[in-house]
């Protein structure tokens, strides 16, 4: 298929909770997979950032995972690992509508194709290329790890290590761990070295932020307005712990109370086998694990030239506002589960409104299956 380009209506980049919910009410719409929209995924097969998840991560233990439109998740077994679960998930919804996802494809660029279309360009699959009227991007921020810069990183001896190469806490007994992140994932690596074994150290940059509010509806709306705040104005999108808290459930709580959950600040520097904190004190560290996140994978997106002043880009809901055949879904105030299941669906609703102002009349289809009756 070397060079060959496919045209089409929509374009969904990403196969993961908010690519998927696009597509589903695209094609509740009357777009069909092909000719109406295609869906292009850079795994070799279902579940998104879930599929790479390390194995000891349960499904009990994850963030909540929401049902996607048309087929309930059901009631998984908490103690089966989260990225079995999500694939096999994923991957039944994708047979059940028959989506064909297009994989693996790495969009190297979505770019003006010219007469009011959008060329969406692949680094691999031989050069294939899509030309669509729109583009929903749902790539999520999997596939670009934070890595801060300290003085001293590239002389330190010892291993270091993203979130997202973690595998096993098992492989680090007997080692001195320092865990550097103020997030979820690091407490729990926290937790799981402990356990493992390992020795910890904890740095954070400000103290963690603990919360007892309960992380209910109303909670959920305020986070994604603090969230929606910034990217309407062209800010980058918070973290995600800096927009919640971390729950303080009874399992942190007895970390607190044994000095696993306790922080020693922010580091200074790192030596050949040492880190260095901003109070001065020095630890002996064997292995780095960098728990400090990820950020919106989207270079692709870089010849449409959407950055604005502040750094971030401007959204109007879903929408681009420098760019209003664009939809970003999974970004900012969507990139948790659900917000990333109502993105999805407030994506392919506009992705049509624009289809049809400009000529191209969709019906809806009630007779797509459902699981959820």
């Amino acid at each position: 298929m070397k060079g060959v380009s496919v045209q089409t209506e929509v374009v969904v980049i990403g196969a993961g909770q908010a690519g998927l919910s696009a597509a589903y009410h695209l094609r509740r719409r009357g777009l069909e997979p092909g000719p109406g929209f295609v869906v292009l995924d850079a795994n070799p097969g279902p579940g998104g950032a879930w599929r790479h998840r390390w194995d000891s991560l349960t499904f009990g233990a994850a963030h909540a995972l929401h049902d996607l439109p048309g087929m309930p998740l059901g009631t998984p077994d908490p103690a089966e690992p989260a990225s079995s679960v999500v694939t096999r998930y994923y991957g039944q919804y994708e047979r059940e509508f028959g989506f064909d996802v297009v994989r693996p494809v790495a969009v190297a660029s979505v770019s003006d194709g010219g007469g009011g279309r959008l060329a969406v360009a692949s680094a691999s699959d031989g050069g294939r290329s899509w030309d669509a009227r729109a583009v929903i991007n749902a790539t999520g921020t999997w596939d670009r790890p934070y890595w801060p810069y300290y003085p001293g990183r590239d002389i330190f001896r010892g291993r270091q290590l993203h979130t997202h190469d973690f595998r096993s806490a098992a492989e680090f007994a007997g080692r001195r761990v320092v865990v550097v992140g103020g997030g979820t994932s690091a407490v729990q690596f926290l937790l799981q070295l402990h356990r493992a074994g390992a020795q910890t150290l904890w740095s954070t940059r400000r103290p963690p932020e603990f919360t007892r509010r309960p992380f209910d509806a109303e909670w959920g709306r305020a986070v994604e307005a603090r969230v929606s705040a910034r990217t309407r104005a062209g800010l980058p999108p918070l973290s995600v712990v800096a927009a919640t808290g971390l729950p303080l459930t009874q399992q942190y709580q007895d970390g607190i109370a044994a000095g696993i959950l306790v922080s020693r600040g922010p580091l200074e520097s790192l030596g050949t086998d040492t880190v260095r904190f901003v109070d001065g004190s020095e630890e002996k560290a064997d292995v780095i694990l960098w728990a400090t996140g990820f950020r919106a994978a989207l270079e692709h997106l870089a010849p449409l030239r959407l950055r604005e002043p502040g750094g971030g880009i401007r959204m109007d809901g879903v929408r681009v506002a420098r760019e209003p055949r664009l939809f970003l879904v999974g970004y900012g105030e969507s990139s948790s589960t659900l917000g990333a299941t109502r993105a999805g669906r407030s994506a392919a609703l506009a992705a049509v409104r624009l289809l049809e102002a400009e000529g191209s009349p969709t019906a809806a289809v009630p007779a797509l299956p459902t699981q959820s009756g």
